[in-house]
């Protein structure tokens, strides 16, 4: 299932055969079950050799065990398989009633009270504008977005484009924007193997957390054990539950 986020498209079209065109970056969220970790290696041949070998014996520190034969661990070793985005489709739709106002002017004022200006101003009639149902800042943007309460108010606004705005002592040219708001209405998935990482399960709980990352580092990046060099290491005690975060290499 897809998080629900909402996300501003900020990007900009040249040319008409571009406006089609939407670049994706995955941030993907990996479960993590109890009793595991993942290991990132700086090579991908390390990572193949480690998943070959499918289960690893790791020496432990004693110093936190009561009994010596106690120190030592089987593990077992798995490729990682995540579904990455291959075709995205998005639904854009016009709102009738909203528009989007952006190059707002950085004033030492609060958003709240900035929002009371803009609903202030745009709810007279002699600026265009008319009774204000909502007004917001859309999330990690300088942009609001005024929704009219009354069909037929926005669409004028919209193609003039522009607006002289008194705010305090100064005016400020405020641009409009017809408010456009998307649905995915079509997501294809294909799996792909991560060629660096690797799932270690069956990890028991028998040393603190910092510790086990320690041994499990420390045996994995030995090459007389089929190991190399260790990016990033995750690990998850039993009876916990973790999320591990992929981003593009």
């Amino acid at each position: 299932a897809l998080p629900e986020k909402k996300m501003i498209f900020k990007g900009h079209t040249a040319n008409k055969e571009d406006m089609n065109t939407l670049v994706l970056s995955p941030l993907i969220c990996y479960p993590l079950p109890g009793g595991s970790a993942l290991i990132t290696f700086e090579e991908a041949k390390v990572a193949q050799r480690i998943t070959e070998m499918r289960e690893h014996t790791v020496q432990l520190s004693c110093e936190e065990l009561e009994e010596l034969d106690q120190c030592r661990v089987r593990v077992q070793a798995v490729p990682v398989d995540i579904l990455l985005p291959s075709a995205l489709e998005i639904r854009l739709t016009q709102s009738s009633r909203s528009i989007l106002l952006s190059d707002l002017p950085s004033l030492d004022i609060s958003k709240e009270a900035l929002l009371d200006k803009l609903e202030l101003f745009f709810s007279k009639t002699k600026n265009g504008g008319s009774e204000v149902e909502s007004r917001e800042f859309l999330e990690d943007s300088d942009q609001v977005v005024l929704t009219f309460t009354e069909d037929g108010v926005a669409q004028p606004l919209i193609e003039r484009g522009h607006i002289q705005m008194p705010i305090g002592k100064g005016k400020y040219k405020v641009k409009i924007s017809p408010y456009m708001s998307g649905d995915i209405s079509n997501l294809q998935l294909q799996p792909s193997r991560c060629p660096r990482t690797v799932l270690l399960s069956g990890i028991p709980d028998v040393l603190s957390e910092e510790s086990m990352r320690d041994a499990l580092e420390i045996h994995f990046q030995k090459g007389s054990r089929g190991g190399g060099e260790v990016d990033a290491l995750s690990y998850v005690r039993a009876g916990r539950a973790g999320w591990a975060v992929f981003v593009e290499d």
